[in-house]
């Protein structure tokens, strides 16, 4: 596994879970999300630091089969420097354009790899993630930002070099199967064309040694083995759905990642992330 990880920069699939679980942590997920459904800020929280506010996300995020191919990777002391949800309605124009993720986290190194956990079908028709195989031995190349509202990234960003569609392989998996990439591989996903949602946690794993270039301290869960650096801010799990002192850390949360995440846009735009 690790030798196709090097190779390409990825590998896929991997069993997270059974389909029966993911069906069980969607069912939790979307029923704290309907319950929040008219707070914007909440649902801002949710979506993009469930890691923070869920003690479910933090249970998949410590589940031993998705720990183990990451262990493999990156070594036997892990951090979880961030989670989110990435959400396709049906029948919608969302999207994601093609980029690397270690663009604009400002880390000093490539040491991170991301598990995306399928908890809904992701096929092509869904717009499941496509990776171009190999690309994560280039550096990070320029990126431009659109702000694209259809673009589900955070300043529309998309790589400023020619990518040849033809070459992409499509992530397809089953729900309770993940993928882990690496942070410079070049990947993106089209538009949901079906009739249900497509719904995938992205967990940012990274070694200890990873610290941010700006020297701002954000936060990370210690999920595996130690941290021998203290170069980031750690977390408690999650005490409860929404306790009131994660909520406190997940709005500290989205201010930092705004102000390394943003770092440089001319226009910001409108959206939080």
């Amino acid at each position: 596994m690790r030798q196709s990880y090097e190779k390409d920069g990825y590998v896929f699939p991997l069993e997270a879970m059974t389909p029966h679980r993911a069906a069980e942590y969607r069912t939790m997920f979307e029923a704290v999300e309907a319950a929040h459904a008219d707070d914007a800020l909440m649902s801002t929280i949710l979506r993009g630091n469930p890691n923070i506010v869920l003690p479910f996300i933090d249970e998949i995020m410590r589940l031993a089969s998705v720990l183990e191919p990451v262990k493999a990777i990156l070594g036997d002391d892990l951090l979880v420097m961030s989670a989110n949800f990435f959400i396709k309605e049906p029948a919608t124009p969302a999207f994601v354009s093609w980029h690397q993720d270690l663009t604009y986290w400002g880390y000093d190194d490539a040491h991170e790899a991301t598990a995306w956990v399928a908890l809904s079908p992701s096929t092509t028709q869904s717009g499941c993630m496509r990776f171009m195989a190999g690309s994560h031995r280039c550096e990070i190349v320029e990126h431009r930002d659109t702000f694209d509202e259809s673009n589900m990234l955070s300043r529309g960003q998309v790589v400023a070099v020619e990518v040849d569609e033809a070459d992409a392989v499509d992530v397809t998996l089953a729900p309770g199967e993940m993928s882990v990439h690496h942070g410079r591989l070049f990947h993106s996903s089209n538009p949901n064309a079906s009739a249900d949602r497509r719904i995938g946690l992205a967990i940012r794993y990274a070694a200890p040694s990873m610290r941010q270039v700006s020297g701002v301290a954000t936060f990370a869960h210690l999920v595996a083995g130690e941290d021998r650096y203290g170069h980031f801010r750690l977390l408690q799990p999650p005490t409860d759905v929404l306790a009131r002192r994660d909520v406190a850390n997940a709005l500290e949360a989205i201010a930092l990642q705004e102000r390394i995440g943003y770092e440089g846009a001319v226009d910001r735009g409108k959206r939080i992330t």
